[in-house]
C-alpha cells in the first residue's frame, strides 16, 4: 500500500496526514485514527500558540522590520498599529509600538522605551526610517481610534501621521443603526471579529490580565509597559488587540459605499490635525461624540 504525506497547517506544528493511494478498509481506518488525532491536536491549540511576536529592541531589528514593510503590498493594508505607554499622550510617555504586519501573520513589538528616537529616526543602509513610514500617504496604516495615538507620535517624535484608516470611524460609516456615538474596540472584536466563543473568552482573559497589571483602578500601574523584560501579561495584552484590526478592516471596508468612504477620509484627516492642536484633549466624555453632521 503506497502512502503519500498531506501537510496542514495552521496551528503551532506542522501536521503529517498520510493518505493512501488504495480504497482498503484497512488503510481507512488508519486515516480515521490519524484525523482524529488531528482533530485533537488543533482542539488543544490556543491564541497564544498563534501570537508569538517578535520584540524589537535594537537598530538591527529595526533595519531588518523596515526591510519586511518596503517589501509588502498596499491594497488591502499590510500594516495594523497600536500603541501603549504611561499616560498615552503628548503629556506622557510612549513604551510599546505594536506593528502586526498581515501578508507575514507577524507581530512587532518595538521597544520605544529602550530605543528612544532611535525608533523612529534609525535610518537603514538605503536611507529609510519608520518615521519616514509614518509619513507617507501612499503606505495605509490602519489604526483604532487614531486620535491619541497621533497626539503622542506628534508631540514626541515630531510624526505627522499620513495615510491613516481609522477603523473606529469606518465603523460608525457602515452602522445601520444610531451614529450618535462611537464604539470602543473590545465592542467591535466581540461584535465583528468574526471570533468563536473560546477565541472570545481567551481573548477576554488576556485582555483582563494585562488590565489588572497596569489600570489604576484595579491597583495596577501604567509603569509596568516600562518594566523589562516585558512580563507575558503584558505581551499577551499588546498582540491580541492588533491581530484583530486585519478582520475589523475586511468587514467595514466591504460595506463601505460612496459617500461615506469619502466622510471617513476627511474625518480622519480631521482628526489628525485636532490631535496635532495646541487644545487637544484626548480624554473626557467627548472622545465617544460622532463627528459632527453624522447621522
Amino acid at each position: 500500500m503506497s502512502l503519500s504525506p498531506l501537510r496542514v497547517r495552521g496551528h503551532s506544528a506542522d501536521v503529517n496526514i498520510k493518505t493512501s493511494t488504495t480504497s482498503s478498509q484497512a488503510s481507512t481506518e488508519v486515516r480515521d485514527a490519524e484525523i482524529l488525532g488531528l482533530t485533537t491536536t488543533l482542539v488543544g491549540t490556543s491564541l497564544q500558540d498563534k501570537t508569538s511576536p517578535i520584540i524589537i529592541s535594537t537598530t538591527t531589528g529595526i533595519n531588518e522590520l523596515i526591510e519586511t514593510i518596503d517589501a509588502l503590498a498596499t491594497h488591502p493594508p499590510s500594516l495594523y498599529v497600536d500603541l501603549e505607554g504611561v499616560n498615552l499622550s503628548r503629556n506622557g510617555t510612549i513604551s510599546i509600538l505594536q506593528i502586526y504586519i498581515m501578508p507575514c501573520d507577524t507581530t512587532y513589538l518595538i521597544d520605544v522605551y529602550v530605543l528612544k528616537k532611535d525608533a523612529f529616526t534609525y535610518r537603514t543602509p538605503l536611507g529609510r526610517n519608520l518615521k519616514e513610514i509614518f509619513e507617507t500617504p501612499s503606505i495605509p496604516k490602519v489604526f483604532f481610534d487614531v486620535r491619541n495615538d497621533s497626539d503622542a507620535l506628534y508631540s514626541h517624535f515630531g510624526i505627522r501621521l499620513a495615510g491613516v484608516q481609522d477603523l473606529q470611524l469606518m465603523e460608525l460609516a457602515t452602522r445601520s443603526f444610531s451614529k450618535r456615538r462611537v464604539n470602543g474596540l473590545a465592542r467591535c472584536i466581540e461584535h465583528d471579529a468574526s471570533m468563536t466563543t473560546a477565541e472570545i473568552r481567551e481573548w477576554s482573559v488576556a485582555k483582563e490580565k494585562g488590565k489588572n497589571l497596569f489600570a489604576p483602578e484595579r491597583g495596577g500601574s501604567y509603569e509596568v509597559f516600562n518594566v523589562r523584560p516585558l512580563t507575558t501579561e503584558i505581551v499577551q495584552y499588546c498582540i491580541q488587540d492588533v491581530r484583530f484590526l486585519p478582520t475589523l478592516w475586511r468587514n467595514y471596508n466591504g460595506k463601505l459605499r460612496g459617500h461615506w468612504k469619502s466622510k471617513v477620509e476627511i474625518e480622519v484627516q480631521n482628526r489628525i490635525k485636532l490631535s496635532q492642536s495646541r487644545d487637544y484633549n484626548g480624554k473626557g466624555p467627548h472622545m465617544a461624540l460622532a463627528p459632527r453632521g453624522w447621522k
